[in-house]
């Protein structure tokens, strides 16, 4: 995902499509957010935001290029670094690496009106928390996303794996809009669930990151290292643990027992994966551990949970990231 935008290039208004679907913002155009952008803007009209200025000019000269199945197909969405004058906005889709999130909010927050929606399809936990200060909880979408990529040049990005996309509110969806959203996502060539219950589906997804790829980010080491080593697979499973405690208290089902032999299992069939935590580490960037481990540790405060190894992490991956 790509850092800043709201530098630069402006809206061209003369070059608006036909407005139909909906009027959807994604800001960040990097493997994800091209992907979600591209695919959506065969229904809706789609604003890309990007602070690079050579990817807005190669997506709007030469369209946005996608790769599956072998074949390349270009898209039209509109690309900007700016968005000063795009108004009356039904929806913006945040695709951005987290600890970006807040500097994409407040740069564009121009375009949150009093019926704009905001969808997180980020990794980790807790992004609502965020949103929230843009707009009310009942506009706010949490979700997943099993869809994958990989960015190939300027403007061109490659789908890898075709998931769903799993979304819910935070509230009672009052006014329908997940039904219309699904069906906006459905037509454009996506798998789109709507969940009654979408945190439960966080965390399943959130246990791994906060216990494997933790240790494996601290350790520097592969993934299939923590099963094989006995001490680094006790730091595992102690954060297991820990995330269980948290997710009991707040009323997600958390079997531990299965929880540990889905790690296990994943360490065991990937002897060789890199996770996120450690190739940022690894290659000097800040971490999303804040949304990863630092999920639990906010949820332990709330709810009153000790999470002591959950706090080290934090401490020990912003540790490292200050290092030369």
């Amino acid at each position: 995902m790509t850092g800043l935008w709201f530098f630069g290039t402006t809206l061209n208004i003369e070059n608006i499509r036909r407005r139909q679907g909906m009027k959807i913002v994604v800001i960040g155009a990097g493997a994800m957010g091209s992907i979600y952008g591209g695919y959506l803007s065969q229904n809706n009209e789609v604003y890309m935001v990007d602070s690079n200025p050579e990817i807005v000019d190669a997506i709007n000269k030469e369209g946005l290029k996608i790769d599956e199945d072998g074949v390349t197909n270009i898209y039209h969405p509109t690309a900007v670094t700016s968005t000063e004058g795009i108004t009356d906005v039904d929806f913006v889709i945040l695709f951005v690496k987290s600890i970006f999130s807040k500097a994409a909010l407040e740069g564009n927050k121009n375009i949150i009106s009093d019926h704009t929606r905001l969808l997180t399809l980020q990794n980790g936990a807790g992004h609502e928390h965020l949103l929230m200060q843009y707009a009310p909880k009942d506009r706010v979408i949490i979700g997943t996303t099993e869809d994958n990529g990989a960015v190939l040049g300027k403007g061109h990005v490659r789908r890898g794996v075709v998931g769903k996309t799993n979304a819910g509110m935070l509230t009672e969806d009052s006014e329908g809009f997940l039904a219309k959203m699904k069906e906006s996502f459905d037509s454009c060539g996506f798998q789109c669930k709507v969940f009654d219950n979408i945190q439960q589906l966080i965390w399943d997804k959130l246990f791994t990151n906060v216990s494997l790829s933790a240790v494996t980010g601290i350790l520097q080491v592969d993934m299939g290292y923590i099963a094989s080593n006995e001490y680094a697979w006790n730091m595992t499973k102690t954060l297991i643990h820990e995330a269980v405690l948290v997710a009991h208290a707040m009323g997600l089902e958390a079997d531990e027992e299965a929880i540990v032999k889905k790690v296990q299992e994943t360490s065991v069939n990937n002897p060789n994966g890199c996770t996120s935590i450690r190739a940022d580490l690894r290659d000097g960037r800040r971490t999303e551990v804040d949304t990863i481990s630092g999920a639990v540790v906010r949820a332990g405060y709330e709810y009153n949970i000790a999470v002591p190894n959950h706090e080290f992490v934090v401490n020990m991956v912003h540790a490292m990231e200050g290092r030369d």
